[in-house]
């Protein structure tokens, strides 16, 4: 018996995909479906899921086709699709490789202008803020357009009968076609690099969406919003708005209506100058019919016919000024001698020598008062003493006995004053003048006294 052959999952999915790229009814396919699982890889490649209410598929579109797309497919999103479906060997699934797509009930280039507008428009690159001011007399005027279009002939006609003063230079660029995009996004900022022009007008004439697509690209829109050079966008007929019309300064329904509103009417400012010029008249006019009536006035005042008035009245006040000055400096210098003068008689009391003269003043002084009154207190004394002593010897006991009295005493040495201290036989002293006698009591007699 025959051994079977078993194939390798690489030989059998090889085998299936031949299979699926042989099939003529699986190339150049067209299908509609709904978008899900949708994921941009950075390599600029989609990966995504085709749905309907019955079934799906796997599908993936490379970025050489995915880069010419001019709407960012969505989840959710219904398209159309043109493509081929084979196998992908690694998992051994089906998948669609997708080619063309197109949004499914509406047009490809719409879609892309309303999702390119709702994404710059969440930027802030449309807001009002950001719109610079157009100049209102600008010396140069830049045109951005096609050098062979009718528009440039309208807007050149329109500046020189408008504004003829101004200079006009126009920047070649194309406006419609593949690399129309480009070549505005770089005339625009060739511009501002050069700082060719006070205004920039960038525009074209009508034409179908296709036509003016090129003013609908990223690109353009971008660099219009980052020009440091106010920008006025004329793409159009007045019922065609572009994504150039949003980004732009100031949007124009024509080219013709954008060159009437880049530069000012000449005879406009022919009659405002007019009008500027007799107000100016008028006003020197007046200028000097004031000043001629100020003048008349001075001439006539008191103080231009009499102006020595003035520095008279200066004269006195300086006069008084300085006498005031005199007095103050008087006030100062005496005020200050005065304190000199304190300072110094201070410093005299307080100097050593100062000091001790008049310390020894004041003991001469205190000497001479004590002199004095030692000598008051003496002589004082001296009186007191002398009537003392006077009044001693007149209280002497022996003046009484010189004058014939004495003095008994008792054995005992008391004084004997009355008889009753002694009795008869007691023995007495009498003191006389001379000298004492001892005697003895006999006998005793009372007084009359008693």
């Amino acid at each position: 018996m025959e051994k079977p052959t078993y194939l390798t999952i690489k030989a059998l999915t090889k085998y299936i995909k031949r299979k699926f790229d042989a099939d003529p009814h699986l190339k150049d396919i067209l299908v509609k479906g709904e978008i899900s699982n949708f994921k941009r890889h950075s390599s600029g490649h989609m990966y995504f899921t085709l749905k309907d209410e019955h079934a799906r598929i796997n599908a993936v579109m490379f970025s050489r086709f995915a880069s010419s797309l001019k709407f960012t497919p969505e989840n959710g999103m219904h398209v159309l699709v043109k493509g081929s479906v084979t196998v992908y060997e690694m998992s051994g699934q089906y998948q669609m490789y997708v080619a063309e797509m197109q949004p499914d009930g509406i047009g490809e280039l719409y879609l892309a202008y309303e999702q390119l507008k709702e994404k710059l428009e969440k930027e802030g690159l449309f807001h009002e803020e950001k719109k610079k001011t157009l100049p209102a007399f600008p010396e140069t005027i830049g045109v951005i357009t096609s050098p062979t279009g009718a528009a440039i002939r309208d807007i050149i006609t329109t500046l020189k009968r408008r504004y003829p003063i101004g200079k006009i230079i126009v920047i070649p660029a194309m406006v419609q076609g593949v690399n129309a995009s480009g070549s505005i996004a770089h005339a625009i900022r060739k511009a501002n690099d050069k700082n060719i022009a006070d205004v920039l007008i960038v525009g074209r004439g009508g034409g179908s969406i296709e036509e003016l697509w090129a003013f609908n690209e990223e690109i353009v829109a971008r660099e219009i919003a980052a020009s440091h050079i106010p920008i006025i966008s004329a793409v159009g007929h007045e019922t065609d708005f572009t994504i150039a019309d949003f980004a732009a300064d100031v949007r124009a329904a024509t080219p013709t209506a954008a060159a009437e509103l880049a530069v000012p009417h000449i005879n406009d400012l022919l009659d405002q100058l007019m009008q500027r010029k007799t107000r100016l008249y008028q006003s020197m006019s007046a200028i000097v019919k004031t000043g001629k009536s100020k003048l008349n006035y001075l001439e006539q005042s008191y103080l231009f016919r009499n102006p020595e008035r003035i520095y008279e009245q200066k004269w006195l006040h300086l006069d008084r000024l300085t006498e005031k000055l005199h007095h103050a400096q008087n006030h100062i210098l005496l005020k200050k001698k005065h304190r000199y003068e304190d300072l110094s008689n201070g410093l005299s009391r307080y100097h050593p020598l100062s000091i001790v003269k008049s310390g020894k003043e004041r003991v001469l002084r205190a000497e001479r008062r004590l002199a004095l009154e030692s000598k008051a207190v003496f002589k004082s004394k001296a009186g007191e003493f002398s009537g003392k002593v006077a009044t001693l010897e007149a209280l002497n006991p022996l003046n009484i006995l010189r004058r014939g009295f004495n003095i008994a005493y008792t054995e005992e040495g008391k004084l004997l004053k009355s008889i009753h201290q002694s009795e008869k036989g007691d023995n007495l002293a009498i003191q006389l003048v001379d000298g004492k006698l001892f005697c003895t009591i006999n006998e005793k007699e009372k007084g009359a006294k008693e």
